[in-house]
């Protein structure tokens, strides 16, 4: 079964874990000094927080698998997009970030936003790579060739959905 995503930068996360944790009326799964993330099952989201060095709002969205196979079939997904539009697919596997270890396909939308698809493969005691070699920054969590290309047009009016 799969789990939808959404990865938010934050300048506030102590605000903002009080926030998020009002409004799914639950306390974060995973709690770190620059992380927090909650694994909700009603809506059924892997929604995570974190402060690192990154601007503030949306970081990239995904969809979390839970065994090999449905990572395969997301692949084969993003695969056919990419034949059929100018997207590409950036894999990373044994990737190491937000805590975790994980294989990852990384695609970027129409509108410049990151999507990964990924399956988690254990945790690990340090936001991105290992404690003795530390991620530079940016590589964890959108890869640095996916980083600022979602834009806002200067012409957008505020509105609803």
């Amino acid at each position: 079964m799969k789990r939808m995503h959404i990865h938010i930068a934050v300048d506030d996360l102590d605000a903002n874990i009080q926030f998020y944790s009002a409004l799914f009326n639950a306390a974060p799964a995973v709690l770190k000094p620059d992380y927090a993330k909650w694994m909700l099952d009603d809506p059924r989201i892997n929604f995570a927080i974190s402060m690192r060095n990154a601007p503030a709002g949306l970081n990239h969205l995904g969809i979390q698998v839970e065994n090999e196979g449905e990572l395969t079939e997301m692949h084969t997904r993003l695969q056919a997009i990419e034949q059929q539009t100018a997207a590409q697919v950036k894999p990373e596997l044994g990737a190491a970030c937000c805590y975790a270890k994980s294989d990852k396909y990384w695609v970027t939308d129409p509108q410049g936003v990151p999507w990964e698809t990924y399956h988690t493969l254990e945790a690990i005691p340090v936001f991105g790579a290992s404690a003795a070699e530390p991620a530079a920054q940016g590589e964890c969590c959108v890869p640095i060739t996916m980083i600022g290309k979602a834009t806002k047009p200067a012409d957008a009016k505020p509105g609803c959905c």
